[in-house]
């Protein structure tokens, strides 16, 4: 084990980690400004990738099929809070959690019925096909790089929104005291759709960004929703720092567990019982 192939792995964990956080911090405010648990978050992820997909393949243009798959993710996210998400905001968490769990049911069939169940493997310009050579002299992909530099940039602009604009200010009061926040005449609806749409569009970027590195199929959103909700516990309800914080976390440690746990339990225990124990870290 090298300190470049450390360093390398780290970034990986890093830009894991900031796609984890384009999701959390999206299903947090959820979770604490509307205490809406809503488990198809996982799968507004999957039909973002498909959305860009399918959106760079008609216009020709990567950056124009990002753009659109991030818009139409928005328009779909504000779409499913009005239609199947409003009547359930005075339900107990079990009615929401079948309800939402009925939705992944739904996209994933219509995903399928749309694009079938084979998965597809999408292909980045050439411009984000380079490397970088590391100080360590080793070589990073340039497109992982990127997904690193929006994420902490969505980070900075999510803080700064929450923190210093009007918007944020109404979103820290619907959290507070929903109640008082709608008898000063504030649309709370307004404000639910619109807090819920960016929530999906922020989940449609973590899986734009994720398709040209990992297939994008059906269900792709459900494994990852898990490991979203442990960041959510770490870092707490509604807390966009925290949310940052927590993924970072669970990506760096997801990481380097799948490249080195089981080589350095092979070195403690055998190879055979070595194995099996590799594989609670593997996505």
């Amino acid at each position: 084990m090298t300190w470049a192939l450390v360093f390398e792995q780290l970034l990986n964990g890093l830009q894991y980690g900031v796609m984890l956080f384009l999701m959390a911090a999206g299903l947090t405010l959820v979770l604490g400004i509307m205490n809406m648990v809503n488990l198809a978050h996982g799968s507004l992820y999957m039909v973002g990738a498909y959305l860009a997909v399918a959106a760079t393949q008609w216009t020709g243009n990567y950056l124009l099929g990002v753009l659109l798959g991030f818009i139409g993710t928005l328009i779909v996210g504000m779409a499913v809070e009005v239609i199947a998400l409003r009547p359930l905001y005075n339900r107990d968490h079990l009615d929401q959690v079948l309800a939402t769990f009925g939705l992944i049911l739904f996209f994933n069939e219509l995903i399928a019925l749309l694009w079938g169940r084979a998965a597809l493997y999408t292909s980045l310009p050439t411009w984000l096909q380079g490397h970088i050579d590391l100080f360590t002299g080793a070589r990073y992909p340039v497109y992982r790089m990127v997904i690193l530099g929006v994420g902490l940039l969505v980070a900075v602009v999510l803080w700064y929104v929450v923190t210093r604009t009007r918007l944020g200010m109404l979103i820290r009061a619907g959290a507070s005291n929903r109640t008082m926040v709608a008898a000063l005449g504030i649309n709370i609806r307004l404000l639910y759709t619109v807090v819920f749409g960016f929530g999906a569009a922020l989940a449609g970027l973590a899986g734009l960004m994720a398709g040209p590195i990992y297939a994008v199929q059906p269900g792709m959103g459900d494994l990852i929703l898990i490991q979203v909700f442990v960041v959510i516990v770490i870092g707490g309800i509604g807390s966009i720092r925290g949310a940052l914080v927590g993924a970072i976390i669970v990506g760096v440690v997801d990481t380097l567990g799948r490249a080195f746990l089981k080589p350095f339990l092979a070195t403690l225990i055998s190879p055979t019982a070595a194995k099996p124990a590799g594989l609670f870290t593997s996505r």
